[in-house]
């Protein structure tokens, strides 16, 4: 005996196949098969429209127009760094590679599912359900026929929340202001990765100009040796002299060697604040010379600034409004809801038995669910909703101290290292022709060894000197932007050397032409290096160009005291 017509049965066996073989496919357990699943549970990719335009378009930083560009993977900018790495492209690097940069950009991913989810509750929700059920019934022992019945079961439901008294639109409004905040979130780590990338380029910059001075010091102090051996042989110099300045090349020699490995460790940090696997060889661009300062507000602008815009400060603000939100949420839940709801059964309801005749049954209706008495839990829900907004106050406050605290500490060092600046500048100066004149006595025996010991560990002093104060000048700068959430890589581009004006490649010339003129005047014989050396060694035209570099900071005006206030 059979209750259904072959149409049915035909329809729901094609419908069941169907089931089973996407069933099958999801089982499999494969790359594609998880692919046939999401296009089956979510055919659109956001349909409520929460995607915040940041994640398409990219993060654009205070004081740019376009985003990092972030095309290569960590392979091919790993091997982009053998060509000299501006900072800049480091900037660019970090952010494309630092996991906290992809950890903060994935949290925005999430908020704004948070946000959809948010907003679903708003809409309607629509299930639909079939079956197939076969009946057998024997009667063992019996006469009576036996029976054979086939159902197909479809049914459909529908739910709509009409009224909520608010708690849908607290929900949002949350969901909206932790996406605030996750977005906030992310450009404060943005920050910090800027502020560590910039500290560890400056280090590194640093480390590469101390060991280029220190290589000026030693070849000075070969110079002077030769120069006291020189004299010794034709006997116008003791030997006491020759056994100094050998100890000094000795101690310059070795003051080299240690300024080589901090160089080198410095640029073992820079690679991993890039974010690139350890080992990536790098080599730095040429040496940065700041040309241009903009720093033309007081200290309660910068306040001012930092309150109002600092990302920090912006997400713990929105975290706040969040919590707010939450109460009202917690409180709407404990108030009535409408919802409309509709249903459709053919052949029975599910998980009913077999029907013998086909039925189709329709419902309607609206109901109104009012809680009553939950053990006194919304209470504690409330309280721990309230709880949450007084933490998030304390955090607001406790961020915004700390914020402003640190641009203090960062004005102060910024105005304390720009004073300097014109300092250094004259104590190198000062160095800087006490060993030309030297020299030129020590050459011609009117000067004895320890005047000129002592004149070149002034010069190196002062080399060091000036070499601090650049570097304190440029992290302090750019920390003082990224302290008051304004660092971008449009202000990293003003430590970049200016075309025309970068500091090597054009004093090179100069400055080794001044040096073999100083030499031909003082004593042709005991000073010129040989020529064949300098043509093959790398380490003399170094120290040679570093000289010109030197020479150049001497020259350069700088940026004005006066301008931070």
């Amino acid at each position: 005996m059979n209750a259904r017509g072959a149409g049915n049965h035909g329809t729901m066996g094609q419908f069941l196949r169907l089931l089973l073989v996407v069933a099958g496919i999801a089982l499999a357990g494969s790359a594609q098969a998880r692919d046939w699943v999401d296009v089956v549970t979510t055919p659109w990719e956001d349909p409520l429209l929460t995607r915040p335009p940041v994640l398409d378009s990219g993060k654009v930083l205070p004081g740019d127009t376009d985003p990092p560009p972030c095309a290569g993977d960590i392979a091919s900018d790993g091997a982009e760094l053998l060509q000299p790495l501006a900072l800049t492209r480091a900037v660019d690097l970090a952010l494309c590679h630092n996991p906290q940069a992809r950890s903060a950009w994935a949290a925005i991913k999430v908020q704004a599912a948070a946000v959809g989810e948010a907003r679903a509750a708003y809409l309607p929700t629509l299930s639909a359900s079939g079956s197939r059920l076969n009946d057998q019934t024997r009667y063992p022992g019996s006469n009576l026929p036996a029976t054979d019945l086939n159902s197909d079961t479809l049914s459909g439901n529908l739910s709509w929340r009409l009224l909520d008294f608010g708690g849908r639109d607290a929900n949002r409004e949350s969901a909206n202001a932790l996406l605030g905040a996750a977005l906030a979130n992310h450009d404060a780590v943005v920050q910090k990765i800027l502020t560590e990338v910039v500290g560890a380029y400056f280090d590194a910059q640093t480390a590469q100009a101390t060991w280029f001075a220190r290589q000026t010091s030693a070849s000075l102090s070969r110079q002077t040796l030769e120069t006291a051996r020189r004299r010794e042989a034709r006997g116008s110099g003791a030997q006491s002299d020759t056994l100094q300045a050998a100890t000094a090349l000795a101690r310059a020699t070795l003051e080299r060697n240690r300024a080589q490995g901090a160089y080198h460790k410095a640029l073992l940090a820079l690679v991993y604040a890039l974010g690139l696997p350890t080992g990536t060889p790098v080599t730095l661009a040429e040496d940065l010379l700041d040309s241009a300062n903009r720093m033309q507000q007081d200290l309660h602008a910068w306040l001012e600034q930092a309150r109002i815009q600092h990302p920090a400060l912006l997400a713990a603000r929105a975290q706040l409004e969040s919590a707010k939100e939450k109460v009202i949420a917690t409180r709407a839940e404990g108030l009535p809801t409408l919802d409309a709801t509709g249903s459709f059964f053919q052949n029975g309801r599910p998980n009913q038995g077999v029907t013998t005749i086909k039925t189709q049954e329709t419902q309607a209706g609206v109901t109104l669910n009012i809680p009553i008495f939950d053990g006194f839990a919304r209470t504690y829900k409330v309280q721990g909703a309230q709880a949450q907004v007084e933490q998030k106050e304390a955090e607001l406050q406790d961020t915004e101290h700390q914020v402003l605290m640190e641009v203090l500490k960062a004005h102060a060092d910024a105005r304390a290292a720009l004073a300097n600046l014109t300092a250094s500048q004259d104590l190198l100066a000062a160095a800087q022709e006490a060993i030309d004149t030297v020299q030129h006595k020590f050459a011609r025996g009117a000067a004895d060894i320890l005047e000129i010991l002592n004149t070149q560990t002034a010069l190196s002093d002062a080399q060091q000197e000036r070499i601090r104060c650049l570097a304190d000048w440029r992290s302090a700068r750019l920390r003082l932007l990224s302290t008051a959430g304004l660092l971008g890589r449009g202000e990293v581009d003003q430590t970049m050397p200016r075309e025309g004006h970068s500091g090597l490649h054009l004093l090179k010339a100069d400055r080794v032409q001044k040096i073999k003129q100083g030499e031909d005047q003082s004593d042709r014989s005991s000073t010129n290096l040989d020529a064949s050396r300098r043509q093959d060694d790398p380490g003399a035209k170094l120290v040679l160009v570093w000289t010109g570099v030197l020479s150049s900071w001497v020259r350069d005006e700088g940026p004005s005291p006066a301008v931070i206030r």
